[in-house]
């Protein structure tokens, strides 16, 4: 399993267009080879700042899966214009504690 771990700033004003669309993009990513979850959160300091956590069943289902899908196009269309600046996406793996 990777995590993938996403910092969204959204642009001043746009908060709940963005949620909105946001909603209509989760069935987009959840529709996916290799999608575990997802979850969106609002920080309760910063207007405007989300965090998004996907998991993946491995790395290249969102590299490559998603990223070079026809769904990802509608993806960013839905979702892109609302960023500033845009995000850097990170990817995480488990590691097991004894």
């Amino acid at each position: 399993m990777i995590l993938e771990a996403v910092m969204l700033y959204v642009k001043h004003g746009m908060e709940q267009d963005f949620e909105g669309a946001f909603q209509e993009a989760s069935n987009i990513i959840a529709s996916m080879n290799g999608y575990i979850s997802h979850e969106l959160h609002k920080c309760l300091e910063v207007k405007g700042k989300y965090l998004l956590l996907v998991r993946w069943t491995n790395l290249e289902a969102h590299t490559i899966g998603f990223r070079n899908s026809p769904e990802y196009q509608q993806w960013k269309q839905l979702l892109h214009h609302f960023y500033e600046p845009f995000p850097t996406v990170e990817h995480f793996e488990p590691i097991v504690i004894r």
